[in-house]
């Protein structure tokens, strides 16, 4: 019986923990808080696939929807790979228990969201991922070869052969966060599961453990990264003061939401009175948008032209929002179609069907991440070879799948179609237990951080950093100057991190500034403007 560990507990760490537990091998799911606390639990739209594999149609159609999306830089053979496999593992999520949403005659009410030809999404109302997240999580807590670590920070994985990353993975060291201990943990093969960057930008509609530790771990260890400049921005976070973002799923407007500006909402409602007062038909707000400057699809287009043409869109009229309008939809519908929605509207007297949200662009999923293989195994930097022992999946890793830009709703397949690829190559390639012992943590003459004060104000400026100046359209002048910022507060933390003893604070500042730099450097390296990055010298 071999003994695997994946740091991670959201959809791709569990389906794949899953999958692995029942071959009669031993797992072990560390996680940095709660099981629930991933960004797959936030996820609201749903996912993407088709269902029926004689309908080649459709599945040709998803096919083109994400070759569309990814502005031509996807790997094709991946995309065929995971859209083929759809109706496999959506299947295997249903056995497992998670309740998609139905119509009065059982069938999967299948939603549409933007970039989408035609409705594909499976979705539980707008809480679709804490559904997953849900059945995964039950499932797992009654495995009897699952143990789960929760409040354990993973620190830095521990190679077999010290600064020889070629020779593989044998461990990883953790901080315990209810003993404020560093733990060591060995293991036959790891599992990435970590998620994403949202954290590195002032506003984002991740998670707080959304710190990008998988990655520096990896990074660290000699993995090779890609397409790291490639950060969606998701275009209808709901903008209000100093109120945490908050995701208005895509289905919103695949339902009929409008995005406008100020200018384009009171033209809007004057043209609306008028045919009020004439008893002719109001018009439809779709006319009135903004965004069709930027695409004939206007508010369905793809995350990338929604979300620049709203940046672009603010930084001349000096707004802090524009408004995703609904009043001209059935009120009733939508808030029984989007109750998650609608809950958190309440708080600020909004009702969907009604009121108008203002929404802003926040830092939403990282394309880009750890450069795998087809069986999600990360690769050396300046070697074509393969760190034995190691798999990356779900947003951490970047397969190809989603090229320059991913289609909505199309994370959670590739998380779990990954999750199966990777757990299988683990069962199939039987890896032996060698009993191997790892080295323990030293924290010998380090001190314990007392002062946390220039940790706060380095990450404010690490995050301020980032949404100023590597936000979603970019110059090269800003990125250089991020570069150097970002250049400094690495040596700065550096020299707390080698003098202090680990805490949760620190492991994930320097983390996320390496991170940092891994985004600004590719993005000051490219010389085109392709899907999610939008360098305006360059248009």
């Amino acid at each position: 019986m071999a003994h695997i560990i994946i740091i991670g507990s959201g959809i791709a760490g569990l389906f794949a923990a899953l999958k692995i537990a029942d071959s009669g091998n031993q797992v072990t799911v560390i996680t940095k808080q709660r099981l629930k606390d991933s960004s797959t639990n936030w996820a609201q739209g749903g996912i993407a696939g088709i269902l029926d594999k004689t309908d080649l149609e459709g599945i040709d159609s998803h096919i083109q929807d994400t070759l569309s999306s990814g502005d031509g830089m996807c790997d094709e053979k991946v995309v065929n790979e995971v859209i083929t496999s759809a109706s496999e593992c959506i299947h295997e999520l249903l056995k497992i228990g998670v309740r998609f949403e139905k119509n009065d005659s059982g069938d999967f009410r299948l939603a549409k969201e933007g970039g989408h030809s035609s409705r594909r999404i499976l979705h539980s109302k707008d809480a679709t991922g804490k559904e997953i997240e849900r059945a995964l999580s039950d499932a797992a807590k009654n495995h009897q070869n699952i143990i789960l670590n929760p409040n354990m920070l993973a620190i830095d994985l521990i190679q077999k052969v010290h600064g020889k990353p070629s020779e593989g993975i044998s461990g990883v060291w953790c901080l315990n966060q209810e003993t404020d201990r560093v733990e060591t943990f060995s293991a036959d093969s790891i599992i990435l599961a970590t998620g994403g960057v949202g954290q590195l930008w002032t506003q984002t509609t991740n998670p707080n453990v959304a710190t990008g530790d998988g990655l520096a771990m990896a990074w660290r260890a000699g993995a090779n990264v890609k397409d790291m400049a490639f950060i969606q921005f998701h275009p209808t976070a709901l903008s209000i003061s100093k109120d945490r973002p908050f995701l208005i799923t895509e289905a919103l407007r695949g339902e009929g939401g409008v995005i406008l500006d100020k200018k384009g909402l009171q033209k809007w409602q004057e043209d609306c009175k008028k045919c009020f007062e004439q008893s002719i038909e109001a018009p439809l707000p779709n006319e009135y948008s903004f965004t069709l400057g930027f695409s004939p699809l206007g508010s369905m287009a793809t995350r990338d032209i929604v979300a620049r043409s709203i940046d672009i869109n603010l930084k001349k009229t000096g707004e802090n929002n524009v408004f995703l309008v609904t009043s001209h939809l059935d009120s009733k519908y939508l808030q029984e179609e989007f109750p998650n929605i609608q809950s958190r509207l309440n708080r600020h007297n909004l009702k969907l069907g009604i009121d108008h949200l203002p929404v802003a662009p926040a830092a939403h999923y990282i394309v880009g991440g750890l450069d795998v293989d087809s069986f999600g195994r990360p690769i050396l930097r300046d070697e074509n070879k393969i760190i034995p022992s190691l798999y990356a999946i779900g947003e951490v890793a970047c397969t190809g799948m989603h090229g320059a830009n991913r289609l909505a709703s199309n994370s959670l397949l590739e998380a779990v179609v990954y999750a199966d690829k990777a757990a299988k190559h683990i069962i199939d390639n039987s890896p032996v237990s060698h009993d191997l012992e790892v080295p323990e943590w030293r924290e010998e003459g380090l001190n314990l951080l007392v002062e946390h004060a220039p940790i706060v104000n380095d990450l404010m400026l690490l995050r301020s950093t980032m949404s100023q100046e590597v936000g979603v359209v970019r110059r090269f002048q800003r990125l250089e100057r991020a570069s150097r910022r970002l250049e400094l507060l690495g040596q700065e933390v550096d020299l707390i991190w080698r003098n202090s003893l680990a805490s949760r604070d620190i492991v994930e500042l320097r983390n996320l500034i390496l991170v940092g730099q891994l985004v600004t450097l590719d993005a000051l390296q490219r010389s085109e403007n392709k899907g999610l990055h939008y360098n305006s010298d360059l248009s």
